[in-house]
């Protein structure tokens, strides 16, 4: 899991985690905006059992690229059919799952929403909000991902 923004960090390297076999692992996602009256508005995704909130992201199918599975993914994840605009970045964790430590990254791209509707999201979610930029960046539960949003709002800002 990426490193939460309050409390404790959620990855711990103790002496058994480092005794663990090592896999890696890739997802991507995006940042999904749409454009107000108000200004740039975010699509985050929340569950309700461990209160997280997120951007969309997920593992590539066999032969698919990283901005084929982006733009999978988020669609599935948010109900919204998406464009891709730009790439933002990666950024990566440790976790460990089943007596396995994962190092994993994730590609991050800007997407603007072109369609589709927030209540056909997929059931990984419970919810998906369009909320402010600058809530998102409030409300989103890793710090990875609030950068990965900080950048995003700073690249809409720059073509503006």
């Amino acid at each position: 899991m990426p490193t939460r923004k309050r409390g404790r960090s959620s990855v711990r390297h103790t002496s058994k985690s480092r005794l663990q076999p090592v896999q890696r692992a890739v997802s991507a996602g995006g940042i999904v905006y749409r454009l107000t009256d108000g200004g740039a508005e975010f699509a985050i995704c929340g569950r309700d059992s461990d209160g997280v909130w997120g951007l969309p992201k997920g593992t590539p199918n066999p032969g698919e690229s990283l901005e084929q599975t982006a733009v999978r993914e988020v669609s599935e994840e948010t109900g919204l059919e998406v464009r891709l605009v730009d790439k933002i970045g990666v950024i990566e964790y440790w976790f460990s799952r089943e007596g396995v430590r994962y190092h994993k990254w994730v590609h991050y791209y800007l997407m603007e929403a072109i369609g589709g509707d927030t209540s056909k999201h997929d059931v990984e979610y419970d919810r998906v909000e369009w909320v402010p930029a600058e809530v998102a960046l409030k409300k989103l539960t890793f710090k990875n991902e609030v950068e990965a949003a900080r950048q995003a709002k700073a690249l809409l800002e720059s073509k503006r």
